[in-house]
């Protein structure tokens, strides 16, 4: 199934991650993978994605990255500080965030992407 320009955003080693790439090679979807790691993540990006997302969403509060976050920045965080802080560590974005055209979805369902792709 040939797809426009899909792009999906975020770490190898991450098991939803894989889960994810694993779900789009099964189901022939073409796309382009963007290793946060190496890459890292652009400004203009990223508050194209808190646009339609909002930085609530793509700030990944459950992983180790976040656990090391200073406790002082934990209780002040703000769009700004959020911004930053994914910037500086583009592990703490939620992966994985998927673009294609004008959409993205942040994390990754079955069912969600079946949806996306039906």
């Amino acid at each position: 199934m040939k797809q426009a320009s899909i792009r999906i955003f975020g770490i190898p080693n991450c098991d939803t991650m894989k889960k994810a790439r694993k779900w789009l090679v099964e189901h022939d979807i073409e796309h382009e993978f963007h290793d946060y790691r190496k890459a890292g993540i652009d400004e203009e990006r990223l508050r194209d994605w808190i646009a339609v997302t909002g930085w609530e969403i793509l700030l990944n509060r459950r992983g180790t990255t976040w656990r090391n976050v200073p406790q002082e920045t934990k209780d002040n965080i703000d769009e700004a500080t959020a911004i930053e802080l994914m910037l500086d560590n583009p592990s703490i974005i939620k992966r994985p965030v998927l673009t294609m055209e004008d959409r993205i979805e942040v994390g990754f369902k079955p069912e969600l992407y079946a949806g996306i792709f039906a």
